[in-house]
This record gives C-alpha cells, sequence and structure tokens, in this order.
C-alpha cells in the first residue's frame, strides 16, 4: 500500500502494452489487463515503460495508457508513467502532459544513447523533477541506457525533494546497501530475480515483468517480508525462479511476457512493435520448458496454457509509426 513515506505502492507492474495483430494499441486489452494485475495484488501501474515499449509508442498513445490506467485504477493503485526522453525538454513535456492525465509519480530513466556524464545526468535528473509537483524514481538500468547512476549522483539527487525512490536494475546490492545507509531513498528491485534479496536488505518492493502474469506471489513475498516471515517468503520466491526464468532469459522480457499473456488467453494478440519480434522456434521452445517446471502459483494455472508461435511471429509496425514531439 502507499504511504506518505512511500508514494507508490510496493508490488508495482512493468506494464506489457497490448497490441493488435497489426500493431496497434488494443485498449480493451489494455484496460483489462490492468484491472487483471490490480486484481492480483498489485498496488502500483507503471505505464510506458521499458516493458510497454515506450521507444515505440507515440507521444499521444502514453498519455491516453496514463488517462486509461487512471481510470481502472479507480484508486486500487497508484499509476506511475516511465520511459521518459533522452532529450530533456521532451522527457519534461511528457512528464508534464502525464502529470495532468493524472499519473501519481513518474519514472525517469538514465539518459540512453547521449551518453551524458554524470553532472548531465544529474542535471537532467534535477530539471525533470524541477519541472513536476510528482513523486519522482529514477530509473538505474546501464545495460540499456550505456551508462550508469553513480553512487555520489544518486546521493546528489536525493536531496531533491521530488525524488524519493530508485528503480535498481544494475544489481549492486553492496552500492544499494550503501545508498540506504546514507538517503532516505526508496528501493524497488528492477531485476525480478532480485526482488527478495532487495527486500531483506531494506528495499521497498519490486517493478517486475513476471507481475504482469503472476502478481499474487509478489504480494506474497512482499507481505511476508513485512510481517518478517522469511519462510514464506524464501518458499514463493523459489516457486517463483522457473517462471522468472522464461520471462526474463531467452528474449526481451516484454516478447516473452505478451507471448505467455496470449497463451494463457489474457490478451488479444502477443504482437510486439519492430525492432522487437516475437520469440524465433528455438526460444519459444525454451520459454515452454521452463513454464513446465512452474509448479503451483497463485492466480496462474499454467494447465491451460496454449501457445501460438504463429501469432507471435515476426513484429508489426503502427498505422502511425514513430514518435512526435
Amino acid at each position: 500500500m502507499s504511504t506518505p513515506e512511500n508514494p507508490f505502492g510496493q508490488v508495482l507492474v512493468a506494464l506489457v502494452t497490448p497490441f493488435t495483430a497489426d500493431g496497434e494499441v488494443h485498449w480493451g486489452d489494455v484496460e483489462k489487463h490492468i484491472d487483471d494485475v490490480i486484481t492480483a495484488g498489485a498496488d502500483g501501474i507503471v505505464v510506458t515503460g521499458t516493458t510497454g515499449e515506450t521507444s515505440t509508442l507515440t507521444d499521444p498513445e502514453k498519455i491516453k495508457l496514463v488517462e486509461v490506467a487512471k481510470s481502472v485504477a479507480n484508486g486500487r493503485a497508484k499509476v506511475i508513467t516511465g520511459g521518459g526522453s533522452n532529450e530533456t525538454a521532451h522527457a519534461i513535456e511528457l512528464y508534464k502532459h502525464s502529470e495532468k492525465a493524472g499519473a501519481d509519480g513518474v519514472m525517469i530513466v538514465t539518459p540512453y544513447y547521449n551518453k551524458p556524464t554524470q553532472a548531465g545526468v544529474l542535471t537532467h535528473f534535477r530539471m525533470i523533477a524541477d519541472a513536476t509537483n510528482l513523486p519522482v524514481i529514477l530509473y538505474d538500468i546501464p545495460g540499456r541506457t550505456g551508462i550508469e547512476i553513480a553512487y555520489e549522483t544518486i546521493l546528489r539527487a536525493a536531496k531533491h525533494p521530488n525524488i524519493r525512490a530508485v528503480k535498481d536494475a544494475k544489481g549492486n546490492l553492496s552500492e544499494v546497501s550503501r545508498v540506504l545507509n546514507n538517503t532516505d531513498l526508496i528501493y524497488f528491485a528492477g531485476d525480478d530475480a532480485m526482488t527478495l534479496p532487495t527486500l531483506a536488505i531494506g528495499g521497498t518492493g519490486v517493478i517486475g515483468v513476471t507481475a504482469n502474469i503472476a502478481a499474487a506471489p509478489y504480494r506474497a513475498i512482499i507481505d511476508a517480508v513485512n510481517r518478517n516471515d522469511l519462510a514464506t517468503a524464501t518458499a514463493e520466491h523459489k516457486a517463483l525462479e522457473p517462471l522468472v526464468r522464461a520471462v526474463m532469459t531467452h528474449v526481451p522480457g516484454t516478447v516473452a511476457a505478451k507471448y505467455i499473456l496470449h497463451g494463457l488467453g489474457r490478451i488479444s494478440s502477443p504482437r510486439v512493435r519492430l525492432p522487437l519480434v516475437g520469440p524465433e522456434e528455438s526460444e519459444a521452445a525454451l520459454i515452454e520448458d521452463e513454464l513446465a517446471l512452474v509448479g503451483d502459483i497463485p492466480g496462474v494455472d499454467f494447465s491451460n496454457f496454449r501457445p501460438d508461435r504463429n501469432a507471435a511471429a515476426g513484429g508489426a509496425l503502427p498505422k502511425v509509426a514513430g514518435t512526435t514531439r
């Protein structure tokens, strides 16, 4: 649950953006999927993030996703807008529009491709945080952006009153501990497999891809940690491991999550937008082999999994391609 100390929640879903077979946003599926994950235990939704294919969404689609999520959540979960831009001015405009659309928070990814110095990274974060009244999550994912947020930069950013949290996909738990010892920042695991380890050293929650498929186990892990029940949290963590491997190992998490959600009948199409493509035959077989190892997961019946490799093949272009300012 969100609190004044934590305005985001603890079980946050890095939401996929369901598409039609020809690559358009399937708004009916978006609404249904958001309701599904909230019902399963999510108390936060991150739209237009990496998993939501932010780089191939248009700006109007991004704003509409905030509006739709806010309407469907109806107070049951916080709505965080992710993505942003590696152009500071563009990111500011997107977040301003998202705030007007009803977002409860923003998640700012480290500027990608430009490879700015740490001074540039800090200025990017501070200027965006200055431009919004919403609480901010910094997204540290050097594997995608090409640069990390250095420890010293995190400490300096933490002094900004709107910068409240970090989504950590760097996996350096010793650094996370060091930051937690020296700031009041909230930490979210940004790698599904690191959820319990992050919680164990004082983190708050997860912003997870696998939670698109199974939010309930993450709710169980976090609730168990909150009541100091490590045995239950560990058991849930172990049960999730094959599913996390299926989603996060063989293809981009977005691709695998959509493939599995479609196979479970929860979205109408597994399509992703180019340059992402669906899993090849060998990759799909590996995903299915991992799923065969998944035991009882609350809220998910994998005996009903019916994969459609033909539907997932290739990628799609939207009818109106590209992002516009």
